[in-house]
Order: structure tokens, then sequence, then C-alpha cells
């Protein structure tokens, strides 16, 4: 694939055109549960795989990857955790700055290391500002990052974040709540987060129904982004995706949905 992956990212922002992405997690899908969830993202249009976590126990990474890519063309993008968490066979990989936390690891220091690793790799990197937002619950990057979230009803600081991520050369926003987070991320949040960036805007963390998805994106995310969700409902993939499509169309025909 040629690496316009970036480019693709930034006509969502541009357009307003909207994109669903699956997060995959490694340790929780086998080889026939990835090969089912890929036919159906195919039927379903789905824009992205971002594939990872923030700690993967196995060495199935790899391997899903190789089974995406072989049953379809939709790009497939490391999310990774650590620096262990780089494979070839990826479209491109995020490369994750940890913005909303304090610890110079996440912030720059697993950057070093893998860089060289990355170099080689050939991948699409996108360098991507990541802030995590208080979704109610403790969460896996929390824990593993040591970093406090932003309060879910500060969208200022959350704004004020992403800005300065901007400035210093993200490429991309991503504001998450963590996987199987109690709550979503506020609108408010969303919207404050929006009006302050001129780049992609990805929202992660506790998607669980159409109606969450479909709010996330009103309020100003350009890409929204489902895993635990699907585990539990896999009909919440077919239901996301004919609510973005209707979106999309109501968009280019310049009605309000």
């Amino acid at each position: 694939m040629n690496k316009n992956i970036f480019d693709n990212l930034s006509n969502h922002y541009k357009t307003g055109h909207k994109a669903l992405a699956i997060l995959i997690d490694p340790d929780k899908t086998d080889a026939d549960q990835c090969h089912k969830l890929v036919l159906m993202a195919n039927e379903c249009q789905v824009g992205y795989f971002f594939v990872g976590g923030s700690l993967i126990t196995t060495n199935n990474l790899g391997n899903i990857i190789k089974i995406i890519k072989a049953h379809c063309n939709i790009p497939v993008l490391i999310f990774p955790g650590s620096t262990l968490h780089v494979d070839s066979h990826a479209d491109g990989l995020l490369f994750l700055s940890l913005i909303s936390g304090r610890n110079p690891e996440f912030l720059i220091g697993q950057h070093v290391i893998s860089a060289p690793i990355i170099k080689r790799s050939n991948l699409e990197v996108i360098s991507t500002g990541y802030i995590l937002i208080d979704g109610g619950n403790a969460t896996s990057v929390s824990y593993i990052s040591n970093t406090t979230p932003v309060p879910h009803d500060k969208p200022s600081i959350a704004a004020c974040t992403a800005m300065a991520g901007e400035m210093l050369g993200m490429k991309v926003i991503f504001l998450d709540s963590g996987s199987g987070a109690k709550r979503v991320i506020d609108r408010k949040t969303i919207a404050y987060v929006r009006k302050s960036i001129e780049c992609p805007l990805i929202v992660g963390g506790g998607i669980d129904t159409a109606g969450k998805a479909i709010d996330a994106l009103t309020a100003g995310a350009d890409i929204i982004v489902i895993g635990n969700g699907i585990e539990k409902q896999p009909t919440l993939l077919i239901e996301v995706s004919e609510r973005i499509q209707e979106y999309n169309q109501a968009q280019k025909e310049n009605r309000i949905f």
C-alpha cells in the first residue's frame, strides 16, 4: 500500500467525511475471530484497523496483522503500547506520545528506543498526540504509563493539551478514555478540542452504541474507534457503520442529520 494513510486521515478533517476504525487487541482475538471480523469490516466499509494495546502478553500481533492484510485492503495501523509492538507487515504506525501525562518514558523515552527499528520497517509513521481522558474507571493505559487522565469535566485542559500537541508538530490528536471505559468522552470535551486544532481528531473509549458513536462524530471527531463493544456485541459494527453512512450521505446532500 502506498504511504498515503495520513493524507486519508487529513481528508476526513478537510471534507467532513467521517470514518470508523476497529481496534483489535491481539490478546483477545484468535485467528477465527479475526477472520470473521475482517469479513464484516469489508461489508461495513470500515476505514481503518488499529492493532495493539497498552499491554500485549502474547506474540499474536504479527499473526493478526497478516490475517487482516490477507483478506482485505483496509489500512492496518499499529496502536503500540511499547517498543516491542512493531511489525513491518502493517501499513503504518500511530507514533503515540502521551501528551496528557508527565511520564517522560511515554512522552519521548520509548520513542527514542524504537525509532531506529521503526525507521527500518518502512511503515508509514504518523505522529500522534495521545490524550487520556478519565473514563470513570482505572484503565490499563493509566496503570502501565503511570499517568493521571485529564478530568472528564475539564474540556479546557484537553483543548489546551491538544493545541500544544499540534504546535509541537503532532499530525493527529487521539482522545481516548481507555479500553472498557464506563463513560464516553463528553461531547463538550470533543467540541472544545475540535475547535482548538486544525488536524484530524480520533476519538475512542466506551463507544458501545450507535448513538454514542454519532454523538462523538457530531461533536467533532473525524474518526471514531470501537473495540470492546464489538467483542461484547458483534452487531454493533453493523449498527455504527449504517449510522455513519447515513450521516455522511446527509452531509453530502447538505441536510441536517
